[in-house]
């Protein structure tokens, strides 16, 4: 493992791309995170204005909440898409310059190029994990005026969510990068089923037109977003109806995985199957 990763760490650390993206996904995430709140009390003072009694402004930095809510914030699919796509550059760049070829050539079996990718994948989700992390818990320390373990630990299992999440959006990446093997046509088709196909399907299937059914629970990118469902706000519940999350779910966890796991056997297959 360690191996393949200084491979990998070889190819990217002078990789301007990834560089930037990987900017950019910190500056949306930091900024989301941080303009969350504001931006929601604004909502608030948008209904209340049409509203007989005003609702109160709502806090979403306080322990044990915030961990459900920085996670439900950071998994924002306008906010996943970044890791996402670089996994689709940094695969589909390996095709296009024929350094696949030549990791093969110098001794790298096929099944080791996948798993190299594989690791920097749970590695980049892992430092994301600790990094938001790191960053709810300060958030949480700074917000909370009592403070006690049980409080502190009680919501602390969404990180788990959020690891999954960033996790499977990136496998997913990964595949789209090893099956279209162009990057302009892997990012177009990703983004295109990611913001535009799977919604209009979820909402399709979900219409009165349709028979009643839940199919669109189990669609692809709609089961990863589901990991971490709804934010830990209240008035949610009582404006809107919303049955708030109270804890990730063993099912909602597995389903992005078991996705993940047909999308890297069918890489394996291809791999094994397709000339490079």
């Amino acid at each position: 493992m360690i191996k393949l990763l200084k491979i990998e760490f070889k190819k990217i650390r002078t990789y301007k791309i990834f560089w930037i993206l990987a900017g950019l996904y910190f500056v949306f995430l930091a900024a989301g995170i941080a303009m969350a709140e504001f931006i929601l009390n604004n909502m608030v003072d948008s209904m209340n204005k049409h509203l007989p009694i005003p609702v109160p402004h709502v806090n979403i930095y306080f322990f044990p909440d915030v961990w459900q809510n920085i996670t439900f914030f950071a998994s924002i699919r306008y906010i996943l898409i970044f890791p996402a796509i670089i996994m689709i550059i940094l695969i589909s760049n390996e095709f296009t310059f024929k350094t696949v070829r030549q990791n093969v050539i110098n001794g790298l079996s096929k099944a080791e190029f996948i798993l190299s990718k594989l690791y920097i994948i749970l590695m980049i989700s892992v430092i994301l994990t600790i990094f938001l992390s790191i960053g709810a818990f300060i958030i949480g320390i700074s917000h909370t005026s009592e403070l006690s373990t049980k409080l502190i630990f009680e919501k602390a299992p969404f990180i788990l969510g959020f690891f999954i999440t960033i996790l499977t959006l990136q496998i997913y990446g990964f595949f789209f990068g090893f099956i279209f093997r162009n990057t302009g046509l892997a990012i177009a088709l990703f983004t295109l089923y990611t913001f535009i196909a799977e919604p209009v399907l979820y909402y399709f299937l979900k219409s009165p037109i349709v028979f009643k059914n839940d199919i669109s629970t189990y669609l692809p990118i709609n089961a990863i977003l589901r990991v971490n469902e709804y934010p830990a706000i209240p008035v949610l519940k009582k404006l809107m109806g919303l049955n708030l999350q109270e804890s990730i779910t063993f099912g909602s966890c597995m389903l992005p995985l078991f996705y993940s796991a047909i999308m890297i056997g069918l890489v394996f297959w291809t791999m094994k199957k397709k000339d490079l």
